[in-house]
């Protein structure tokens, strides 16, 4: 959340606590909400061969700054290069981090 807003224009954070917020209230979102959008355009998500889903991850993202005060995202654009940010960093997270085998 932090490196999205320091990278993309148009996302505005308040603090640092409204960024953990901010990102609990996307996992909450993307918990919940995320896999119901992704039922609902499945057949468009189909058709574009997966690429709707940076639309959808796009639409949490704008979704979550709605419910956060001190978080908010200007445009749709603004969303979208965010969320995809975040994509790229988790990716690169799950590099980088050794995974836990039990």
């Amino acid at each position: 959340m932090v490196i999205a807003y320091y990278i993309v224009p148009g996302i505005y954070l308040g603090s640092f606590a409204t960024a953990l917020l901010a990102a609990a209230v996307l996992g909450l979102v993307n918990l919940l909400i995320r896999p119901l959008i992704m039922i609902l355009t499945l057949p468009v998500n189909i058709i574009t061969l997966g690429l709707f889903t940076f639309v959808v991850n796009a639409l949490m993202f704008w979704l979550a700054s709605s419910f956060v005060p001190g978080f908010s995202v200007v445009d749709f654009a603004a969303a979208f290069w965010g969320a995809l940010c975040m994509s790229i960093v988790s990716w690169l997270l799950q590099i980088i981090l050794p995974r836990r085998r039990d």
